[in-house]
């Protein structure tokens, strides 16, 4: 938890007030849907565009939080059933704090994503907040630990609210896949 999960849609989102942030760990303890319209070109050539609605669900860190045991019981039971229930679910990104080694916590809900055949992503933030050195050593530290269970790596981006390192990247991604789903009827 405090991984930046808020600080990231409200980079993503350009509102630094959207999603609520906050220096002590659990502050998300609800559900919150934001509707995001967003538009991009037709292709690469055309002055057309298309537009897009979807949704971007801030869900509840799966960390290190200052509440009772069974609040974070609720939590971990309230989150796993919402991804592993919500049939319209196209992509979770997992966010990594990238000032850390691999954190077993991590790694453990990767596997009940993959378990639960859920697709996700990972972003790894607050990559302004140490030296690129060791950003990079981690994110490749926790690219490998995850080689040791996965035959393929899900993508992933490195990112910094702070300096908006990371939100084209994440963006184009997600208009990616919001042109497949509707292209494939599924949107």
């Amino acid at each position: 938890s405090n991984v930046g999960k808020s600080s990231l849609i409200n980079m993503l989102c350009n509102n630094d007030k959207l999603a609520k942030t906050s220096a002590s760990p659990g502050k998300t303890q609800l559900i919150n849907h934001f509707e995001i319209i967003s538009t991009a070109p037709v292709s690469e050539k055309s002055t057309r565009e298309v537009t897009h609605k979807w949704y971007l669900v801030d869900l509840p860190g799966y960390g290190f939080a200052k509440v009772s045991i069974t609040s974070r019981r609720r939590w971990e039971q309230m989150i796993e059933n919402y991804l592993r229930k919500r049939e319209n679910l196209a992509q979770v990104f997992v966010l990594i704090d990238a000032r850390h080694s691999p954190q077993k916590i991590d790694l453990e809900f990767l596997e009940n994503l993959k378990k639960w055949e859920v697709p996700f992503s990972l972003a790894f933030t607050k990559s302004d907040k140490e030296n690129q050195r060791l950003v990079s050593k981690n994110v490749k530290d926790f690219l490998a630990a995850m080689r040791k269970t996965w035959m393929f790596l899900p993508r992933h981006f490195i990112t910094s609210a702070v300096k908006k390192s990371g939100k084209d990247k994440l963006l184009d991604y997600i208009n990616e896949m919001n042109e497949e789903l509707a292209e494939s009827g599924k949107e």
